[in-house]
């Protein structure tokens, strides 16, 4: 079938991550987290009325040691540079000089939609380990969460 060029062609990245991991010889797919039982839940008052933080999947500095640290972090002023350069992505396609566009504490409290942003953001740096996510570092962000008492969080996750 020919590719319309008016229009993208999707590509499934859950596909595209399995073959990856099957072609450099790892003997089962890819397995996506699930998560049948997350707490999801409307909000209590309106957006206007709440304190929103963000969370970062970015590591705060590029020192080994450092980088897969969960942190909080001042939010104002916004941090001039988050890494990721220790992560395997396509750097050839796209970069993240932007903080903006991974971490968008400006464009949040200039929506006018939210009451006010959290003080600090947050980290959770990429860990490829579901296990230490879900039982070390999500914890910890969440209490910093709860320190600052936020009424909801956005993951933006890289």
């Amino acid at each position: 079938m020919p590719v319309d060029p008016a229009y993208r062609t999707f590509v499934s990245y859950i596909d595209k991550s399995r073959e990856f991991y099957l072609a450099r010889g790892y003997g089962n797919p890819y397995r996506w987290a699930c998560f049948p039982t997350v707490p999801f839940a409307p909000l209590g008052k309106p957006l206007a009325d709440c304190r929103v933080g963000l969370i970062t999947t970015a590591a705060r500095s590029r020192d080994d040691a450092r980088a897969k640290q969960v942190f909080a972090a001042a939010s104002d002023p916004p941090p001039g540079a988050l890494y990721t350069d220790h992560l395997a992505w396509d750097k050839e396609a796209t970069h993240t000089n932007d903080v903006e566009s991974f971490l968008p504490i400006r464009r949040l409290g200039e929506l006018g939609r939210v009451g006010a942003v959290s003080p600090r953001f947050y980290g959770i740096p990429t860990q490829y380990s579901q296990s230490r996510t879900i039982e070390q570092d999500v914890p910890d962000v969440v209490r910093a969460c709860r320190e600052d008492e936020l009424d909801a969080v956005l993951l933006v996750a890289l």
